[in-house]
């Protein structure tokens, strides 16, 4: 079978700017959250954000203020909405700490806001002694206009999986495979699907498990490289 996944390497905002208008079915991606620890403006490696230690590579734009965050996010959403065709979809991961910011971008650059999506961790997330556990994180979606028709499906709107565990996880904030194909069950078949932050890959796994093409740009050389090898991919020379 013809391998129809490709990673690019590079930043999204410059690469995203050549793409042609209407290029892709679908934009499913799960950027950098910039929700800081317990200061918000903290520039603090992810690692230690995240309690990971040296166990991954770390990455870029997850320490922004809330000012610069919201300039960056309308801007790469921007250019997503004109490489979406008309009807396509939006599938945008954010933490608690991040939602009203990340809807009103959304809105602000044109995009159709449709409903949350919620991903439940469940009680193995790390807890938060004397406050409830901080056991979801959310996936907003929305369409370019008027959605496309699609296949007739009602997919839950709270997918229940835990953490890939650190012995299965290829990025310090990997997702399931399994829920980027819950969030695929929407789309068209043969979709061409974009992700602009892919990390290590996941949603080209899930696209490449379910038949759809998918292109993934990544910032990262590091992470470039274990999405490349983790997808049967040779590296760009």
């Amino acid at each position: 079978m013809t391998n129809t996944q490709t990673m690019i390497q590079g930043d999204c905002l410059d690469l995203m700017m050549g793409m042609p208008d209407a290029a892709f079915d679908a934009i499913i991606t799960d950027p950098p959250y910039s929700s800081g620890s317990s200061v918000m403006n903290s520039k603090s490696d992810p690692r230690d954000k995240y309690n990971l230690s040296q166990a991954f590579p770390s990455f870029r734009n997850d320490s922004h203020d809330q000012r610069i965050h919201m300039l960056w996010t309308i801007h790469w959403l921007s250019l997503a909405l004109r490489i979406t065709r008309p009807g396509g979809w939006l599938m945008l991961f954010s933490d608690w700490r991040q939602l009203p910011l990340v809807s009103d971008a959304m809105q602000l650059t044109g995009w159709t806001w449709r409903g949350v999506v919620v991903w439940d961790k469940t009680e193995g997330c790390r807890p938060n002694p004397g406050m409830f556990r901080q056991q979801c994180e959310y996936i907003l979606y929305a369409t370019n206009g008027s959605r496309m028709p699609g296949p007739r499906c009602f997919p839950a709107g709270i997918f229940r999986a835990s953490i890939p565990s650190r012995k299965n996880r290829h990025h310090m904030t990997g997702k399931p495979v399994a829920l980027m194909e819950h969030l695929m069950t929407v789309l068209p078949a043969q979709s061409k699907i974009l992700d602009p932050f892919a990390g290590s890959g996941s949603t080209l796994a899930a696209a490449q498990n379910l038949g759809h093409a998918a292109t993934g740009i990544e910032l990262s050389p590091a992470y470039y490289r274990i999405a490349c090898n983790r997808l049967g991919l040779a590296l760009a020379s």
